[in-house]
């Protein structure tokens, strides 16, 4: 009887720590590089700032363009999994930071806006880094516009993913017809939430607690 208390408590153990959830984080930024929105990257050095802030030992953290093509790993700017060991996620931070003020300053616009492949390339990203926690945040204008013959028409596999819109820009049709605006941003959080994902809209860049990853 005894072994038989003992065996079920070890199962027990052992089912608990299997539905333990990762407590790692996993952060993919996306980054519009289309017409003028190549003006708006010094805004977002400030959130890449933050979250170099903000991530710890075993987090991991991606910044990517988004370009004709995006699906591909050549439009990743840089990404890292934090060292344990204080001085080395500091040279890390450092390394990733320079690497991105190195984009920003000679980026070149983007013909097209591969939104589509970009989030694919996230989704990928994050669950190779198994982190139990997943962001994808895009910094655009939400419009998507491909090269020819480039097809996106697959559904997103995001259960467990929150899916950040950031400085949602409107554009000159919007403010003609705001209608254009609200079915591009609906139709993005359709896709996400079909998905299983969750969608949040952050457009006040200076309130960092709507940035906080919860």
């Amino acid at each position: 009887m005894k072994h038989l208390g003992l065996l079920m408590l070890l199962s027990l153990m052992l089912s608990c720590s299997s539905n333990t959830e990762n407590p790692y984080r996993g952060v993919y930024l996306l980054l519009d590089t289309s017409g003028t929105y190549t003006n708006e990257l010094v805004k977002a050095q400030q959130i890449i700032n933050y979250y170099l802030g903000t991530l710890t030992a075993g987090d991991s953290f991606a910044v990517a363009r988004i370009d004709s093509g995006s699906f591909s790993e050549k439009d990743i700017i840089a990404k890292v999994t934090f060292d344990g060991r204080p001085s080395q996620m500091n040279a890390q931070k450092r390394e990733f930071a320079r690497a991105v003020n190195d984009f920003v300053e000679n980026v070149e616009s983007a013909q097209y806006t591969d939104i589509s492949g970009g989030l694919l390339q996230a989704v990928e990203f994050l669950n190779e880094t198994e982190a139990g926690q997943k962001y994808v945040l895009i910094y655009s204008d939400l419009r998507e516009e491909l090269p020819e013959g480039y097809k996106r028409d697959f559904d997103y596999e995001l259960d467990g993913f929150n899916v950040f819109a950031l400085n949602v820009t409107k554009l000159r049709e919007d403010n003609i017809d705001p209608q254009v605006y609200m079915d591009r941003l609906a139709n993005w959080q359709g896709k996400v939430e079909q998905g299983g994902g969750e969608w949040h809209i952050v457009n006040d860049l200076d309130r960092t607690e709507a940035l906080a990853l919860q």
